[in-house]
């Protein structure tokens, strides 16, 4: 079984996990990747419930035209206090709490939010519920927090360094984990693939923003 997890497009703030519409860029990222998608033999779409992911799921599906489950489950980790607020506020206000998830020496929670443990707890029946299905292809639109979270945890990389995977995930990009029944196991295949969007620099993060939370 293919699951294929993609982060949704570029969203219409620059706020932290502010639930907004998706940005004119964000809808041509989706566009464009449904366009590659087109051709893949996916067979069902599941999206987290925020607004900026159900739209990226939606014009996605505009070339598949499959059909589209919302999942509460699958929505970005909680920020907590950051929530709302611009990188240069996080920056300063938090930076105690940066310098020791940056050390990578424990699962922090975000002050008054979550852990990547606490995403993983939430989102994994969702996984199993997919691996279950028996649909061979699968696509889940989500978030960035998720996608690495989730991604450790099925490679067994211990929650502390779930940040290790990936500093700055591409919006509308693709991450590729397939499951293999007969030993209960998933393998990464590809992580953080945005080749559809390469051509076009200004819908690549690092013109947009300069980190991530």
């Amino acid at each position: 079984m293919e699951l294929y997890l993609i982060r949704h497009g570029r969203q219409s703030s620059r706020l932290c996990n502010v639930n907004v519409d998706l940005s004119p860029e964000g809808r041509r990222q989706a566009a464009l990747l449904g366009h590659r998608l087109a051709d893949w033999g996916i067979e069902v779409l599941y999206s987290s419930s925020l607004i900026r992911a159900v739209q990226t799921a939606e014009e996605i599906n505009r070339f598949l035209l499959l059909p589209h489950q919302v999942c509460p489950e699958l929505g970005e980790i909680s920020f907590g206090e950051m929530e709302g607020l611009p990188d240069e506020e996080i920056a300063v206000r938090f930076r105690e709490f940066k310098e020791r998830q940056a050390a990578m020496t424990e699962d922090l929670p975000y002050p008054g939010g979550e852990c990547a443990g606490d995403v993983v707890r939430r989102a994994e029946p969702v996984f199993r519920e997919v691996t279950e299905s028996g649909y061979e292809r699968i696509a889940v639109v989500t978030h960035g927090g998720v996608i690495r979270s989730m991604t450790a945890h099925c490679l067994g990389i211990p929650m502390n360094k779930w940040r290790i995977l990936g500093k700055n995930l591409e919006n509308c990009s693709i991450t590729e984990l397939n499951w293999d029944g007969a030993s209960g196991r998933f393998t990464l295949e590809r992580f953080n693939d945005y080749a559809h969007l390469e051509p076009y620099p200004d819908l690549l993060r690092k013109g947009w923003v300069s980190a991530e939370n």
